[in-house]
């Protein structure tokens, strides 16, 4: 669970339930970073209104700092927990991506694969 979480609103009250679902759901990401990066993890998160013509949208942007890198993810829709629902979707994505990148078994597995094939005669 990520610890660190900063909770900020912009021409918006954030309530005790958004709070409690934001730590929820951006809390739970902590499983695509690598096990090294974890202690070291926080977030941002950052929830804007904008009023337009015809209705209200709510902007979602979630700032997450790690050791090697800054990953940002911004959404807009009209309902403010739909946007966090996005987010975190957005940032499973890019965070296995990111894992797979600075694992540090990285490749290892295709090799040692490789190597009892290549002995199977396969």
């Amino acid at each position: 669970m990520i610890q660190n979480i900063d909770i900020t609103g912009v021409n918006v009250d954030i309530d005790n339930d958004l709070k409690k679902y934001i730590n929820k759901k951006i809390g739970k990401l902590d499983k695509y970073v690598p096990r090294k990066e974890k202690e070291s993890v926080r977030a941002e998160v950052k929830i804007k209104e904008a009023n337009t013509k015809k209705k209200k949208q709510y902007t979602c942007e979630v700032i997450l700092h790690l050791s090697h890198d800054k990953i940002t993810v911004k959404e807009t829709t009209v309902n403010m927990f739909a946007a966090v629902d996005i987010v975190e979707t957005k940032y499973k994505n890019q965070l296995k991506k990111y894992k797979e990148q600075h694992s540090v078994m990285r490749g290892h597995t295709r090799r040692l694969i490789n190597k009892f094939q290549s002995r199977r005669g396969a």
